[in-house]
């Protein structure tokens, strides 16, 4: 659970934003992504989350419905979820990795021996999309006493008494959904973004990322003037998509594409 404070901590001291990166794991197969996870560090990525493919992402947009169906087809399951984890621990012991998805690959798999293995494994952190405070016992409970926290989503439509149960066990970060609806649809309303953003702060000592709709670096550095991360998936699963050959397989541009803008969107949060 250390290494997100550090990471936010090691950022605030140097006043600085987080940029937090998300891809999907095994999307377009497993060792591409595996290549795309370790190169994002390097790339400007301060904290990743590595989304768990489902058949269903009921809160996600087209871009990531279609990077988990390419990463299933291509036998991507949870414990080679965590199997990327581990290899990416090999040479980076520092970067927080946080798992992105839905509760039902957890609990078939199920629910202890997936907190065991992820905690072993490198994990740092679960948001589990899902998963409402009032069934907190069900997994964030279980995951605070594993180790992992539990990161809370909050979004435009959460008033002040929601959003007190969903504060209440919540660790990591907070990420703010500065849209209503699915991942990659629209751009954030920077004013909204703001005000909703201080409205978190002033109940909770944890860092505020913003998500869902964050696409340019001129738009990451908008939200890194506002909260104290910037959230970017639909892009970089976009540029991967944009990548592929007719048989939807990685090419050459793969790699280059989606670190390629890591980099830019960086830069961008640094501005901020």
């Amino acid at each position: 659970m250390q290494r997100l404070a550090s990471a936010f901590e090691t950022l605030s001291r140097s006043n600085r934003k987080a940029l937090i990166s998300f891809i999907t794991a095994g999307d377009p197969d497993y060792a591409t992504s595996l290549e795309i996870l370790k190169g994002l560090p390097k790339a400007g990525a301060d904290i990743i989350e590595l989304g768990m493919p489902f058949s269903d992402p009921m809160a996600d947009g087209p871009a990531i419905q279609r990077a988990s169906r390419r990463a299933l087809k291509g036998g991507q399951t949870l414990r080679k979820t965590l199997e990327m984890v581990r290899s990416f621990r090999k040479t980076d012991t520092s970067t927080p990795i946080v798992l992105m998805g839905y509760y039902n690959p957890i609990y078939v798999f199920p629910v202890d021996r997936f907190l065991t293995e992820a905690r072993e494994a490198g994990v740092d952190g679960l948001i589990v999309v899902d998963v409402p405070p009032e069934a907190d016992d069900e997994l964030c409970m279980p995951a605070l006493k594993a180790g992992l926290n539990c990161i809370r989503l909050t979004a435009p439509t959460t008033n002040d008494e929601r959003l007190r149960s969903v504060l209440a066990n919540a660790s990591g970060f907070v990420y703010y959904v500065s849209i209503a609806g699915v991942t990659g649809t629209r751009a954030p309303d920077l004013q909204a973004v703001a005000r909703n953003v201080a409205r978190i702060k002033a109940r909770t000592p944890l860092p505020v990322a913003v998500g869902f709709g964050v696409r340019t670096p001129e738009q990451a550095h908008s939200i890194a003037n506002v909260a104290d991360g910037v959230v970017v998936g639909s892009a970089l699963v976009d540029a991967i998509s944009q990548s592929l050959d007719e048989n939807e397989r990685p090419t050459d541009l793969t790699i280059r594409a989606v670190l390629g803008l890591v980099e830019q969107l960086s830069r961008g949060v640094r501005a901020g």
